[in-house]
């Protein structure tokens, strides 16, 4: 597939994003997860069916979109993909999100059912409870246990951001995960989605718990739900063959 990358400039950052698929399909916005960037779906792009128009979207601060001077959260990625949307004069569309991108795919279907026309999440929370046990592990996060455990991640950061600044960016990442405001995860805004929804998990994701994931699907008008084995949290990186074939079945026929 070739790539065409651009940039739009959205409320004081610029926000990187690129078109690739069927140019006159049916458009697909990719949305990754925190400090994630386009790239993490190059595994799965070849399953994707040859119908579909792919938009995929550096959020701000990652990849190779600008940070900006505003607070993240899943509200403000919310409306610089409305903001892309409506620039590139898409009215409807689906969403693959994984963990942040399918918070913000989750906001996106709640509020827009009638534009929202699938939606496939991996490994995406919908809620956090007080109690939830990734509450203390993500405020915990630092850049130097980031820089250790992901290095290859950090090297393309580092690379490929016109301002790269990973110890601000993962600060304020910290602050979006653990926001509970209205600006932050959809809670039971999700029973407003009617969209044929399509939610994913991988077997070991401890982010991300199957009971939660139950819980949600019991919540969801049109839901089809997989527990994917042999796989933690980043499933589509883990078990490509298996996350891709569902995701082009589920496109292909809901």
């Amino acid at each position: 597939m070739s790539k065409n990358g651009c940039y739009l400039d959205v409320d004081g950052s610029s926000i990187y994003y690129e078109v690739t698929g069927n140019l006159k399909g049916k458009p697909l916005v990719l949305l990754h997860g925190g400090l994630g960037c386009i790239y993490d779906f190059d595994c799965i792009l070849s399953y994707i069916p040859s119908d579909y128009m792919i938009i995929a979207v550096d959020f701000r601060g990652h990849g190779k979109s600008f940070l900006g001077s505003e607070n993240l959260s899943y509200g403000r990625y919310q409306k610089d993909i409305e903001s892309l949307l409506t620039y590139l004069g898409i009215n409807k569309f689906s969403i693959f999100g994984f963990s942040d991108g399918g918070i913000v795919g989750y906001r996106l279907a709640a509020e827009h059912n009638s534009k929202v026309l699938q939606l496939v999440t991996l490994g995406s929370q919908w809620r956090l409870e007080p109690n939830d046990p990734s509450t203390e592990l993500l405020r915990g996060l630092t850049a130097e246990f980031w820089i250790t455990h992901f290095p290859e991640e950090v090297a393309r950061y580092n690379k490929s951001n016109p301002k790269p600044d990973l110890s601000r960016l993962l600060d304020s990442v910290k602050n979006l995960w653990l926001d509970i405001s209205c600006t932050g995860y959809p809670n039971d805004q999700v029973t407003q989605i009617k969209c044929p929804t399509f939610v994913m998990r991988g077997d070991n994701d401890f982010l991300f718990s199957l009971s939660e994931a139950h819980t949600l699907i019991d919540r969801l008008a049109n839901a089809s739900f997989m527990n994917i084995p042999f796989t933690q949290h980043e499933a589509h990186k883990e078990y490509p063959e298996l996350v891709g074939l569902a995701i082009n079945r589920f496109l292909s026929n809901s």
